[in-house]
């Protein structure tokens, strides 16, 4: 029986430590977007720059679900463990290629763009390991255990980010804040070889799942994985309630606990990024063994009913949670939005969309624009008043105070140059004196709140998380398990999780209210809450070996 347990806490220990480098990887260039702006976005301006980073950011979680289809496959007929040595190597070439790749200063255009092609190479390899180590450690786990034994591979993702945070942290503190911008920033990526190495070898030393070895004895692996899964409609149908009843909530869950959180202190309410990653790193330190506990608790009530009261309480408490956030992170901040809210008074016709896909738009040809523009990059919330008719001007008010912005149209760029710079005085002038700060008082942030309420919101996380790899393993067959769970976990995780910082500072670049990009995230869950309760079954009570 001894036995027995080393080697079920091997099995394990040895999938887990592999997936958290993953994780290490691919997070790390999450943590560092707000550098890897300026390191190869260089050239636009600052709102465009930040919202491009993250569209690259995303790149990685666009591919994901081709990763799941090819090492799916390659998983369902070749075998479990071999799928995710491949995904383990391409993974760690990547992220050390990142440490070494020029920025824009040196290589122009060529470096976002190669930037972009390695951050595609990571999230193939993850959307082929994540369904290797999910379903491999539930072929060993006894009946009765699997949400807690899937639940370690659960915290894998946390504890990859959490080692990303400490090694930022480390880095920042042992080579300074403008070295770190500089150059330091690299160090991170170029220590995963290490990492590369150690998780290579950790997987080595395993064998292959008990099941699979049993279904390639007997000749029943299946010889069309894709065509099996998705090709036919009883199991499509599964595919799709999975999709949409369960993981696309679970992933905006994710994220916005565990990276819009993290963007919207740094670049919203303005904290600094090392005691940003601070706070989050105690957070998810605190909060992490909630993933163990609703892992174990799912083996006992069902894994259902946990996901479901997650999803039901991140869309419910989002808006007061992300309000007492700012309200402890930066109460100058909060304390001038209550007493003296911004407007941009304008004609609608005249203001445009702060967000340039292509990076090259200056927002400067109304006034409208000029006044918005000034006011996302300075991260100020304001609201916007309809005023038609009016021209090409407009009007900002700081609670009593009113500026006035000419219309800029027939200006010679010297002329409207002066316009921009005599106008960003005065505003920002205006904004200090009503009490808006340039960024948030270290000494003010309360940090055991700030804490305490990116705690809550990794719980939530751990909720969603924590039992699903087990619910995914359970809906399907294993001869089609790892291609079958794969493509609606990365699909949720990689489109609708991945792109949600991107899509909510979007959002709030658009409109100007730096809490409208969490409708995103409420919206999916609310909906993967209904569509789950009604459709979604309960399966912690069946078996796998079939």
């Amino acid at each position: 029986m001894e036995t027995g347990k080393r080697g079920e806490r091997m099995v394990i220990l040895a999938s887990s430590l592999g997936t958290v480098f993953e994780w290490y990887d691919f997070y790390l260039y999450g943590l560092l977007a707000t550098i890897i702006t300026v390191q190869f976005f260089s050239g636009v301006n600052e709102t465009t720059g930040f919202i491009l980073a993250l569209a690259a950011f995303a790149a990685g979680f666009a591919v994901r679900p081709f990763g799941a289809l090819v090492f799916g496959r390659l998983g369902d007929m070749v075998g479990r463990k071999y799928t995710f040595l491949v995904t383990m190597g391409l993974m760690g070439a990547a992220t050390f290629a990142v440490g070494l790749l020029p920025g824009y200063a040196a290589i122009g255009v060529a470096a976002p763009i190669l930037l972009v092609l390695l951050r595609m190479l990571q999230g193939l390899a993850l959307g082929g390991e994540y369904g290797g180590a999910a379903t491999y450690v539930a072929e060993h786990a006894p009946d009765g255990k699997r949400g807690f034994h899937t639940s370690f591979i659960q915290t894998t993702a946390t504890l990859g980010l959490f080692l990303a945070l400490l090694i930022v942290i480390g880095t920042r503190l042992a080579v300074g804040e403008e070295a770190f911008r500089d150059w330091g920033w690299r160090i991170p990526f170029l220590v995963s070889v290490l990492l590369l190495g150690v998780s290579l070898w950790i997987r080595m030393q395993l064998e292959e799942s008990p099941v699979f070895k049993k279904m390639k004895a007997e000749g029943t692996t299946s010889k069309k994985p894709l065509t099996e899964a998705f090709g036919q409609w009883s199991n499509l149908k599964i595919v799709l309630i999975a999709l949409f009843g369960a993981v696309t909530g679970q992933a905006v869950v994710w994220y916005t606990g565990q990276f819009y959180a993290l963007f919207y202190l740094e670049k919203m309410l303005r904290v600094d990024g090392a005691t940003t990653n601070i706070l989050i790193a105690i957070a998810l330190a605190i909060a992490t063994p909630g993933f163990l506990f609703f892992g174990w608790l799912s083996d006992r009530i069902g894994r259902k009913p946990i996901i479901m009261a997650g999803l039901l309480l991140a869309a419910i408490t989002y808006f007061p949670l992300f309000n007492a956030l700012q309200h402890f992170a930066n109460p100058a901040q909060f304390e001038a939005q209550e007493h003296a809210p911004v407007t941009v008074s304008a004609d609608p016709k005249t203001c445009s969309v702060q967000f340039d896909p292509i990076g090259k738009t200056r927002f400067d040809g109304t006034g409208c624009d000029i006044a918005k523009s000034f006011l996302a990059k300075a991260g100020v919330s304001y609201s916007n008043i309809h005023t038609p008719g009016v021209g090409s001007g407009a009007t900002i008010s700081v609670g009593w105070k009113t500026l006035e912005i000419a219309d800029p149209t027939g200006l010679s760029d010297a002329e409207r140059a002066a316009l921009i710079r005599n106008f960003g005085k005065s505003a920002a002038l205006t904004l200090q004196a009503a009490g808006y700060p340039d960024k948030a008082d270290p000494a003010r942030i309360n940090k055991p709140m700030v804490v305490a309420i990116l705690t809550i919101l990794v719980l939530y996380v751990t909720m969603v998380y924590g039992p699903i790899a087990a619910l995914l393993v359970e809906l399907f067959p294993s001869r089609i398990r790892y291609t079958s769970m794969s493509l609606p976990y990365h699909i949720g995780n990689g489109w609708f999780g991945g792109f949600l910082p991107t899509i909510a500072f979007a959002m709030v670049a658009a409109t100007g209210d730096i809490s409208f990009g969490l409708w995103y995230p409420i919206l999916v869950a609310g909906l993967t809450f209904v569509i789950g309760m009604i459709w979604l079954p309960e399966t912690f009570r069946r078996k796998i070996e079939h």
